[in-house]
């Protein structure tokens, strides 16, 4: 099963990061990265269910969200190669912060698997969580 793992400690406190990024159909701290979020459906950003099609070709289900343990789980549904739903499936995402180890600040890992019989998406994934990770710092020091 092919997995990637990426993470990073922003300057700021659990909650405030946890207020940035919790809300599944919000991605205006990464605007360099995520240039569109179409809200899929009745159900708010904050629930079980919500979908959203991202840059019109990432289309996800949030399965899981813990305001408690600051957790989100959600699925790649579908979307460009290498993450189509004809070369992966049981695609899961998971972002969770806690405190950073050493000194103030959030930690934050974000890290996937899914089943597929090639490496592409590895790569692929990784690169965009990166960039991801990188606009939330940013996000914080604008």
């Amino acid at each position: 099963m092919p997995t990637t793992s990426q993470s990073i400690v922003i300057n700021a406190p659990v909650a405030d990061v946890w207020s940035r990024i919790g809300n599944f159909h919000d991605f205006s701290w990464a605007p360099n990265v995520i240039t569109s979020v179409e809200k899929v459906g009745a159900i708010d950003g904050n629930s079980v269910g919500a979908k959203r099609i991202l840059n019109n070709v990432f289309h996800e289900t949030l399965i899981e969200v813990d305001d408690d343990q600051h957790v989100l789980r959600y699925s790649i549904d579908d979307g460009p190669s290498p993450v189509s739903r004809d070369e992966v499936s049981n695609y899961i995402g998971i972002i969770k912060l806690g405190p950073a180890k050493e000194g103030s600040g959030t930690l934050v890992e974000w890290t996937s698997s899914w089943e597929s019989n090639v490496e592409d998406a590895v790569e692929f994934c990784h690169g965009i969580y990166v960039a991801l990770l990188g606009e939330l710092e940013k996000s914080f020091n604008r």
